[in-house]
């Protein structure tokens, strides 16, 4: 049995391994990989974070026969339990740098809800991502209809949502809810080269950045400028932009410590 494992390559970053059994299924260990990741990511030195399986499936989502069990519990303890994977999809969203999905085969269920919870996706041909949960008698968690809301337009997300139709990677990209279709086997590889070229940039307004297009979704415009003018008068006072405007003149690199 091969267990989901954090792996930190060198200085700049966190590789999540997916649990490899039963297609990825979310797991105790898993969690507990990708918390650390998150914990891990706050020191200045990581860029990046990866979520991925060497399974050849990005994550199944839930293990229904574990859902078997819960439903003796109270509800109450059945929402804590949900709550622990919202948990990873709340620290996936505040990570201080960019978090990004390499999918191969595909993400089913809350594996679909934390690929989409990435900044960036990069998915293998064929790759399919299903919201599986209507089958059982479910409904979505894990973010997974804000996620779509976001991303898709509404007729797909209620095609996903109402019928577990797969939509396949392809038409994903097309609308540009994923960022890259590649030959199968090589997510992970494309996935760490989009990697190496984040930490080449600032990690500061990098990590401002994610903030800021995240609560663009739901403020209002005014407040958005609001928003960008703080955070701009902030960054244009820093060291990355002190940095970054010189080497723009200089015409040279500039070198942010990645």
């Amino acid at each position: 049995m091969t267990l989901a494992r954090m792996d930190d390559r060198g200085d700049r970053l966190l590789v999540v391994n997916m649990n490899t059994t039963r297609r990825g299924a979310l797991s105790a260990d898993l969690y507990a990989c990708i918390k650390q990741a998150m914990e891990t990511a706050v020191e200045p030195r990581v860029r990046a974070v990866i979520l991925t399986s060497e399974g050849g499936f990005f994550c199944a989502g839930g293990d229904l026969n574990v859902l078997i069990e819960r439903r003796t519990l109270p509800e109450y303890e059945r929402r804590a339990k949900i709550d622990d994977l919202h948990d990873l999809v709340r620290m996936i969203r505040a990570c201080p740098v960019p978090v990004i999905a390499a999918v191969e085969g595909g993400a089913a269920g809350a594996g679909a809800s934390l690929a989409l919870a990435c900044d960036m996706i990069v998915a293998a041909e064929g790759a399919k991502f299903t919201a599986a949960y209507v089958k059982a008698g479910l409904v979505p968690d894990g973010g997974l209809t804000s996620a779509l809301s976001r991303l898709v337009p509404r007729p797909l997300a209620m095609e996903m949502c109402l019928l577990a139709r797969p939509v396949t990677a392809e038409r994903l990209h097309a609308l540009g809810a994923i960022n890259a279709v590649v030959p199968e086997g090589q997510a992970e590889a494309t996935a760490m080269a989009l990697a190496d070229a984040v930490a080449l940039g600032p990690r500061v307004a990098q990590g401002v950045i994610r903030g800021m297009v995240a609560t663009a979704y739901e403020a209002t415009e005014a407040m958005q400028l609001d928003i960008e003018r703080n955070e701009m008068g902030r960054a244009s006072g820093g060291e990355e932009a002190a940095e970054g405007i010189a080497a723009f003149l200089e015409k040279r690199s500039p070198n942010f410590g990645g």
